[in-house]
This record gives structure tokens, sequence and C-alpha cells, in this order.
């Protein structure tokens, strides 16, 4: 008879046979919210602020991580400007990877591409795509009495792979492409309703690193997994929205990430909890938790977009950089109407053709203001130097 540690019904229950009221009105809270917060930018300045919660996003990955890469430094990585050190220059380098491949699934699903985010070519493919420009250092596994260099894209699959992450110890390296076939089957997303769909996504997360298929990069992969399925299950809002902030912060001093992903780990307990190997009610409660991380951050970026406290972030961007007061009816206008032509934007200051004209230059020397072409209209931007004016509290420290 088959161990069933080494059986893919270990991970069993993969999803709530029976949902309950509180969570499916949490998934239905979410999937609205996510709707009326895409509703809350103008397409235009949705890229631009895209661009920012994918460095957020990575920001936080890292963080939960154990890896504190400062903002400045992921848009560093960015311009291929990489630190001399190694050790940052090798955080960089996985940042660069976090922030290019999100903005790649961001585009192929807003471009109508046909991604299935739970299936186990798409999350070798992301793993594989992640690690493609690492340096052997960042590939090198250490910890057994056999160190080997990481291949990308590649589950474990021999002993010397083996893994115990705290005290949890996965399934064996020579099943785990067994536990993801699995995995692949439980969590389509094709069939089910949006509703399904989050909660899917949410227990999806826990199962995964459950598994922890990959030597190392897990987390990272998850994050980015639960990102592209939050994409198919409708809630990724143009992307005006992270997980991965949430995850990291949590919820007003509740469990922590690890305390819950450690309470999903919990055995069933007795004949009320499930018919799988593992708790339906703490898989319950992460799902809940989870949810709840997604709505309270989708609540914090909605209160961040609001057009009156933007505005009064402007005028304070303004008086910052010693900028004439007129660039802020240039700002306003472009926060409302996403991106105006180059007359409409010196016309709005109420100045002279000659003055309008060095005012919207200043902007965009600024980089507050760019353009898709050199004569084209403008649109906002984000510096990073600038994040605690515009988005205050959007990261855990001051930029700098």
């Amino acid at each position: 008879m088959p161990n069933q540690h080494e059986t893919p019904s270990r991970i069993e229950p993969c999803l709530l046979d029976e949902i309950t009221l509180s969570t499916a009105d949490r998934a239905t809270d979410l999937a609205c919210k996510a709707m009326l917060l895409e509703k809350k930018v103008h397409v235009k300045t949705a890229n631009s602020l895209a661009d920012l919660v994918r460095l957020t996003n990575c920001y936080y990955s890292n963080l939960i991580e154990g890896h504190k890469t400062k903002p400045k430094d992921i848009e560093r990585a960015l311009a291929e400007d990489l630190d001399k050190d190694s050790h940052n220059r090798n955080l960089q380098v996985e940042a660069r990877a976090h922030v290019r491949l999100q903005k790649t699934l961001d585009n192929l699903f807003f471009k109508g591409e046909h991604i299935r985010p739970w299936t186990v070519d798409f999350i070798k493919n992301l793993h594989r795509d992640f690690y493609k420009d690492a340096t052997e250092e960042i590939l090198l596994i250490t910890g057994n009495e056999d160190a080997f260099y990481m291949i990308p894209g590649h589950f474990r699959s021999e002993s010397k792979h083996d893994v115990i992450v705290g005290h949890h110890l996965p399934p064996s390296s020579d099943v785990v492409e067994t536990f993801m076939d699995y995995f692949e089957k439980k969590y389509c997303m094709e069939n089910m309703r949006v509703n399904s769909r989050i909660i899917a996504m949410a227990a999806a997360h826990h199962r995964f690193n459950y598994i922890h298929p990959f030597s190392d990069g897990n987390g990272r992969v998850s994050r980015l997994m639960s990102h592209a399925m939050g994409l198919y299950a409708g809630i990724g809002a143009s992307g005006l929205w992270t997980v991965s902030r949430g995850l990291s912060r949590g919820i007003d001093g509740r469990m922590t990430y690890q305390q819950m992903m450690d309470h999903a780990d919990m055995k069933r307990q007795g004949d009320f909890d499930g018919r799988g190997n593992l708790s339906k009610r703490a898989l319950t409660d992460f799902i809940d938790w989870f949810i709840d991380v997604c709505i309270d951050q989708i609540n914090f970026m909605e209160r961040l977009y609001d057009f009156d406290a933007m505005g009064s972030r402007l005028e304070k961007y303004v008086t910052a950089h010693e900028l004439r007061v007129e660039s802020i009816y240039i700002l306003k206008h472009v926060w409302r109407n996403g991106e105006l032509t180059r007359g409409e934007a010196i016309a709005a200051t109420g100045l002279g053709e000659r003055t309008g004209r060095t005012v919207l230059a200043s902007l965009l020397e600024k980089g507050v203001l760019g353009s898709d072409t050199a004569k084209g209209q403008v649109s906002l931007r984000f510096p990073v130097e600038s994040i605690d004016i515009f988005f205050p509290r959007l990261f855990s420290e001051t930029v700098g």
C-alpha cells in the first residue's frame, strides 16, 4: 500500500466542497471592489500606476523572503544600473526579473492572450523565466550534504533536492511531478465561476507552497502565480493593486502570512474536519484570511487614488520641487483626463504660450510627466524619489 504522504491525496482538501456564506460573501466583495477600483482611474494613468505597483509587488515579495531591496535599487536595476557588490547585485537581478516577468504576464492578459496559470507548463515557464538571467551564485543551492546548481524551470527530482521548510516536510523530490499534475487538475479555473476562481486562487497559493516543487524560488513564483490567477479570476483591476503588500504586512496585527501558511498545514482534526488528509477548517481560515488581505489592499489603494486626496498631493509635489504654482493645473488635468496634448497642457496653465511651454518643460524634466513620443500627448509618471508625496505609506519605509 503506498505511503499516503507520498501520494497526491496528501494535499486534500484542495478546494472547499461546501463554501460557507461568509467565504462566499468575501469573494463577492473582493470581485466588486476590484471592479470599482478599475473604474477609479483613467486607463492611461492606470498604465503608469501599474508600473509603480509592479515595483511595489516586487519590493514586498522580496521583503517576505527577508531581502530588503529598496525601491530606488529596483528602479536602478530596471535601468540596468546594477550594484558592484555581488550580494546587492544579485538581489537587483532577481528584482529586475520579477518586475519584468509580471509586466509580461499583465501585457499578455490585457492583450487577450490565453494564460492558464494553474498548469504545470505555466509554472515551470514562470520559474525558468524568473531565473533565466540568474548568476551561478544565485542558482547554487547549499545546505544539504551535496551542494548543487538549480536548473531554472525544473521541479525537484532527486533525493538530494529534498527539503524541509520550517517544521514542514514537503513531498519527496521523486514524486513532485505527480503532485503538480494533480495540482493542475484540481485548480483548473476554466469551468469555474468568479467566486470559485477567487477561492481556488487562495487555496492554490497554500497548496503550491506545501508541495514546494522547486529547490528555491517557490515563494516568489507562488506570488506571481497568484497574481496571474487573480487576473484570470477578473480581480486584476488593470494592475492597480498588489497582493504581496498585504501578505507582507498582514491585517491590523492579525496572524502573519507565515503563521497562516503554517496553520493551513494542519492535519485533519477529527471526523468533523472534512475528509482529506489536511484540515478543511484550517484551509477555510487561510482562504478567508487571503481574501481579506486582498480586500484590505484594494481598500488601501482606493484611498490613495481618491481624486481630492491626490490633488493635495500634487500641490505638495509642486511646492516641494519649487515649481511654478501653475504646474498644478496641468497635473490635475492630466490626473483627471489621463493625458493631454501639449497644447492643452499649456492652455491649462492660463499663462502665455512661451511661459506655459516653460512650465510644461519643467514637469517633463522632473519626470512627473512623460510622453511616448517626442511631441506626443503627456501623461503622469511617478518617480520613485517622490513616491512618499504621491502615495504615502505605499512602502514600509521612507523612500530614499
